[in-house]
């Protein structure tokens, strides 16, 4: 089965080169566009201060954030890498996230994920939608996907939501159908296989369920009320 990451992050600013640093990671599992229901989440200490129009966004403050563990903890970044793996990583407008996370790598000497791997929902929405609003938030107004679940930015709840706008990007309703197709023709299929095991082949004629009487008895009705002998004993009734 194909499997797939999806991944958002939160962090202090817009820039990891001058200084902004990464504040919270979540990643959820996709087999074949279905959530597995296995994630990986986690806060970061940033080891800085947090900018209030970035605390404005995601509700995080540097106070909530001090003593988390650190991006180069095991826990962080062992389970992070472990949790990927190879499988490629879906991110909206993911030059943003693979910046901050390819940073947090280098700053410890570890391989950086690449490019090729990555799958920006945006590019994907905007060949969809050209010259529309392609936000996370618009498209998943355009989705129908609730947003009721969101108060602030989060890294955990922006991914289910992207988890949720990924799988409409990739023929969502249309993949759904053709799943809930296979599966009637299967359950089809099953039942009259079952049938034939339970009842067996019909046999040809039928064996007759009226007695030796009731037979003599409609033959007389036939052939003295109804006059009709000739027509019933030519089709053998």
């Amino acid at each position: 089965m194909a499997r797939e990451i999806v991944l958002d992050t939160e962090t202090t600013g817009f820039e990891p080169h001058m200084g902004h640093r990464l504040v919270e990671i979540a990643c959820l599992e996709i087999e074949d566009f279905v959530p597995t229901g296995r994630s990986f989440h986690t806060y970061v200490d940033p080891c800085r201060d947090m900018p209030p129009e970035a605390e404005r966004v995601h509700g995080l403050s540097a106070a909530f954030l001090k003593g988390k563990p650190r991006f180069e903890h095991p826990e962080v970044v062992d389970a992070f890498i472990d949790f990927v793996g190879d499988a490629p990583i879906v991110a909206h407008n993911a030059g943003f996230d693979r910046a901050f996370v390819n940073h947090e790598l280098g700053v410890i000497n570890r391989e950086p994920l690449h490019e090729r791997r990555w799958v920006d929902t945006l590019a994907l929405a905007k060949h969809r939608f050209p010259g529309m609003h392609n936000s996370l938030d618009a498209l998943c107004k355009r989705f129908k996907i609730s947003l009721s679940e969101r108060d602030k930015h989060g890294a955990l709840i922006d991914a289910k939501l992207l988890a949720a706008v990924y799988l409409e990007l990739k023929g969502g309703r249309e993949r759904r159908l053709e799943l809930t197709s296979a599966a009637m023709i299967t359950a089809v299929a099953a039942a009259e296989a079952a049938s034939r095991n339970a009842y067996g082949t019909r046999p040809r004629p039928l064996a007759p369920r009226s007695t030796d009487a009731e037979r003599e008895i409609h033959a007389s009705f036939i052939r003295d009320v109804l006059k009709a002998d000739d027509l019933w004993k030519k089709h053998g009734l």
